[in-house]
């Protein structure tokens, strides 16, 4: 389930809920200024860093809802005083979430869902669909590409696929700023797949499952139809090795997801050391 999926759900489900969302933060803190949580009588939408902070926030929040209250605020150093050692300081307001502020919570989810970057997974095998699985639960937006009906009916619901006869053809038409993991049944399709990567200087993250030896074959082929030996350092082959070696599925799942989130992350800071500084802009509940 989206993010979204589950605000609409929350919201549905609490007809009275409190926003509580860090205003300011001084020092080093669990989470960043703007975060935000929704707390109703039972349920909890969201995480303002967890721990003995949130704690504080969502039973205060409740008391809130208990004595019909519409709004607070909250001061809370986060040191010895409520067992955490952070070490800064931040200040929490809690509003009563109306009818305004849940239709603006609901378009900053979706505009936050819409900028989330892509992840494209070629490959629906035992190590891709395990790989899939470990991606939905980031925030990226994932498709999962196959020639293979069959394999494609075994992700679990809720997982974008795609069945298609030339998955090749996805990546020219794949967003700027995607990232492709490329692990098929065919080591030729593998390579037409991370030929198309590699035309694209736009990609935070292109890596493919196999060997060194594979590695060496594709780099061959790769400068033979005419690619430069340059473009190959951006080639992840192997995929989530990590130095440990190990051919399992699931592992390699964890250690690839891993490997493309730093990769992602590390182009998004790029990115924005490349934009000019923005003023933050103004807080949810006003």
């Amino acid at each position: 389930m989206t993010r979204s999926a589950t605000l609409t759900t929350f919201l549905a489900s609490n007809a009275d809920a409190i926003l509580c969302e860090l205003t300011s933060v001084r020092g080093s803190s669990p989470r960043e200024q703007g975060t935000f949580m929704l707390v109703g009588a039972h349920d909890l939408f969201g995480t303002i860093g967890g721990g003995a902070l949130e704690y504080m926030v969502i039973g205060h929040a409740r008391r809130l809802i208990a004595n019909g209250q519409a709004e607070a605020a909250m001061d809370v150093p986060l040191g010895p005083e409520i067992g955490q050692c952070c070490g800064g300081r931040v200040a929490v307001g809690l509003r009563y979430a109306d009818a305004a502020i849940r239709e603006r919570l609901a378009a900053r989810v979706a505009a936050e869902e819409a900028a989330l970057p892509h992840v494209y997974v070629f490959g629906a095998g035992h190590v891709g669909r395990a790989l899939a699985q470990m991606l939905a639960l980031l925030p990226v937006q994932l498709q999962v590409i196959d020639t293979r009906q069959e394999e494609l009916a075994l992700l679990p619901e809720g997982i974008t696929a795609h069945a298609v006869a030339m998955p090749e053809a996805m990546v020219r038409s794949a967003p700027q700023g995607s990232s492709y993991v490329i692990l098929t049944h065919d080591h030729a399709l593998d390579f037409l797949i991370a030929q198309e990567a590699l035309a694209r200087t736009d990609a935070p993250y292109i890596g493919m499952v196999g060997s060194r030896t594979k590695r060496a074959k594709f780099s061959s082929w790769f400068q033979g139809e005419g690619g430069e030996a340059r473009a190959l350092e951006r080639l992840v082959l192997p995929i989530g090795q990590q130095g440990l070696g190990d051919k399992r599925p699931e592992v390699i799942a964890a250690l690839a997801a891993a490997e493309i989130m730093v990769h992602i992350g590390q182009w998004e800071a790029e990115i924005a050391r490349a934009r000019a500084p923005r003023s933050k802009g103004a807080m949810i509940g006003r």
